[in-house]
């Protein structure tokens, strides 16, 4: 007997079949079919042939791939009994349970006493499939790995794009072509990682930012991952994303993998880019003040570190006023003894040396001047020299002699009493001041992965979040270290990398906006000598790049010259009359001609208006700027567009382009075919174009 389910949005449709009530298989994922297509027809043409060197018949690809059935590739689930015996059960399905837009399918294994359940729910607004598995057992078992429901891989792709890094250099992009194997990423460090952001996107041949197919996914787990891409002998391809191996360390009775993300496009990566930004703005983020805009941020860590002077940040927040801040951010340095890296975290009083009247004067002090006031902690962390760890040295993280990190070592956020302190502690903090943000910070990777300590670390976060749920909080992890779907269910906002060199973060933030979208991103205005590359950049190199994001500034505003105040003043304004709109437009990456120009769309959700960042990164091979092409606007529409920053053309551009003389109207079948032809610049500068429908 075979059987079938299908789900649908617009744009895509999801088969699944079985036969003889065996784990289902994905059969068919991509273009929306008819309404009338015999599902049982597909699941049958499906089927691939069987010829010399293969068994009798091929077996499933399905959603949880079974040793016991001989799959010759990755299987989904590797379990041991308690007395670790593997166990190789063969699910048999026992219910499906199909609504509006979602999918349950539970299987049995009687034998192993173990239950299966993999879950589906598409999302027809934003075109985002979730997916997720868990297995219950009647007795306690060791698991080795679970996997998220498999999805196949098109055999149109000849390659794949993942995403790599390191501090001060996140988000790196890698192609990999497909060969016969696996592409195995695993992240053990305990959280997201910068080494292995947990995103892959499968382009089919040809496909480019703005045109053909591609499919996407990101596994939504803060404590490490793995993922497997695999092209089976057959050529069948898998994809298969899960926590990491190994990091549910005792027997237990159920497991659950985190939310898969997944989703096909039909106009290009920007056709998942797009999906992910709206999805996770639109139906994961929980903002405080949903109508918000978002403020502009002032962070005074690259201005005084850890030498907090009442007089001297007074000061440094008055000029933030006057530069167009609305948030200030107290960094590190706050408490307890706390004059370097080597001490006090988990101290989280008010150092009575520095602020002898406690925090209030400086708080009372930034809200006169109109700006909110956010503090950093960094919870979940310890310093060995802190008053905290001589009383509790059980708390920590690991063996006593394990090799520290900044410093410091991580608290067990598994066992209550850590979390029941760190909620005491923050809480009074929070209580007694008028605080509407946490900058939460995690400056290390773990001794140790443990599944438990990240669902510890979300516990907290919660429990804080159900107890002012007025407070906003970013995700800090050395810049770009703990960024994905899970950690923002419980944040509003991620500091993506450490790096405020202008250069650097146009790549960063260009690549990470295939996940996140801008309200989420936070981008600073870094010093005039970058103080992690040695790079001095122009004021308004610096200043456009952040405007791409949420923007805010991170630098000593003392050091500004009236020349840069005045443009940085100019940008934050031009920032602040337009984010009411950019804040939930849509990030399009541009296919750019020119490999020296990065380039990106952001395009209003009603589609009446766009602004283009053209980033020069590097100098040009050519002579003339090649036309830059437009992506998702009305052919037959009038659009004007503006070269806001013409006055910014230097003496070298010598020529006359219109955009260099004023407003230009045009269709956008021109923009979109033959493009934009913006004036000569130098390297490390950017264009930034205004469109408007007429």
């Amino acid at each position: 007997m075979i059987r079938t389910w299908r789900l649908d949005d617009t744009r895509q449709t999801l088969v699944l079949g079985s036969h003889r009530d065996r784990l289902a298989e994905v059969i068919y994922w991509g273009p929306r079919l008819p309404a009338g297509e015999d599902l049982e027809t597909l699941y049958r043409a499906h089927a691939i042939d069987v010829t010399g060197g293969m068994l009798d018949a091929n077996p499933e690809l399905s959603l949880c791939p079974e040793a016991t059935r001989s799959f010759p590739g990755q299987p989904g689930l590797i379990l041991r009994s308690a007395n670790g015996a593997p166990i190789l059960p063969k699910f048999c399905l026992t219910k499906a349970v199909e609504a509006e837009n979602a999918l349950t399918l539970v299987y049995r294994d009687e034998h192993a006493d173990l239950t299966y359940t993999a879950r589906f729910s598409l999302n027809p607004v934003t075109h985002i499939i979730e997916a997720d598995a868990r297995i219950d057992a009647a007795t306690p078992v060791h698991l080795h790995w679970l996997a998220a429901p498999v999805f196949p891989a098109p055999q149109q792709s000849d390659d794949m794009i993942d995403f790599a890094g390191r501090w001060c250099g996140e988000f790196q992009m890698n192609r990999t072509a497909w060969s016969a194997g696996i592409r195995y990423r695993e992240n053990r460090t305990g959280r997201t990682g910068h080494e292995h952001f947990p995103g892959l996107i499968v382009p089919c041949r040809g496909a480019t930012n703005a045109t053909g197919q591609a499919y996407g996914f990101h596994y939504g787990w803060s404590g490490g991952h793995r993922m497997v891409a695999e092209e089976l002998p057959d050529g069948r391809r898998q994809v298969q994303f899960g926590h990491a191996t190994r990091v549910e360390l005792t027997p237990q009775t159920h497991f659950e993998t985190a939310t898969l993300f997944a989703v096909f496009s039909d106009d290009g990566i920007n056709g998942c880019a797009v999906a992910f930004q709206r999805h996770l703005r639109d139906q994961i983020v929980n903002w405080p003040q949903p109508d918000r805009p978002r403020p502009v941020h002032y962070n005074c860590w690259e201005a005084v570190y850890f030498d907090h002077n009442l007089p001297k940040l007074k000061d440094i927040a008055t000029r933030a006023a006057d530069l167009g801040a609305e948030r200030f951010v107290l960094d590190d340095g706050w408490f307890g003894q706390r004059d370097d890296d080597t001490s006090s975290l988990s101290d989280w009083e008010v150092d009575p040396r520095k602020y002898p009247d406690g925090l209030t004067p400086l708080i009372d002090h930034v809200r006169a001047l109109g700006m909110s006031f956010g503090i950093w902690f960094e919870p979940e962390m310890i310093n060995d020299n802190s008053t905290i760890h001589r009383a509790h040295p059980d708390w920590a993280l690991g063996a006593e002699d394990q090799i520290l990190g900044r410093q410091q070592k991580a608290l067990n956020m598994a066992l209550p009493a850590v979390r029941d302190f760190l909620f005491e502690r923050i809480s009074a903090i929070l209580a007694n001041h008028a605080i509407d943000y946490i900058k939460w910070d995690h400056n290390r990777v773990l001794p140790m992965p443990d599944a438990a300590q990240t669902r510890g670390s979300y516990a907290l976060i919660d429990r804080l979040r159900a107890a002012f749920p007025h407070v906003e909080i970013e995700s800090c992890a050395s810049g770009g270290g703990r960024i994905d779907f899970g950690i923002l269910r419980r944040t509003q906002r991620v500091w993506l990398s450490d790096s405020n060199d202008a250069l650097e973060r146009l790549r960063i933030q260009h690549n990470a906006a295939i996940f996140l979208p801008l309200a989420v991103t936070g981008s600073h205005v870094g010093p005039r000598v970058c103080h992690t590359s040695g790079r001095v950049l122009d004021i308004r190199f610096r200043a456009w790049v952040a405007a791409q994001r949420h923007m805010g500034f991170e630098m000593d505003p003392r050091e500004l010259t009236d020349e840069e105040t005045r443009v940085l003043r100019e940008v934050t304004g031009w920032w602040k009359a337009n984010r009411g709109w950019m804040q939930s437009a849509d990030i399009l990456r541009l296919d750019s001609p020119d490999p020296a120009v990065i380039a990106e769309q952001q395009l209003a959700s009603g589609g009446e208006r766009f602004v283009v960042f053209a980033g020069k990164a590097d100098t040009s091979a050519q002579i003339a700027p090649r036309p830059l092409r437009l992506t998702r606007l009305t052919p037959d529409a009038t659009y004007r567009i503006t070269l806001i920053n013409r006055t910014a053309a230097p003496g070298l551009s010598r020529g006359a382009p219109a955009l260099k003389t004023g407003p230009v109207d045009v269709s956008g079948a021109y923009l979109m075919n033959h493009g934009i032809t913006l004036p000569w610049h130098f390297p490390e500068t950017m264009w930034v174009v205004e469109g408007q429908l007429r």
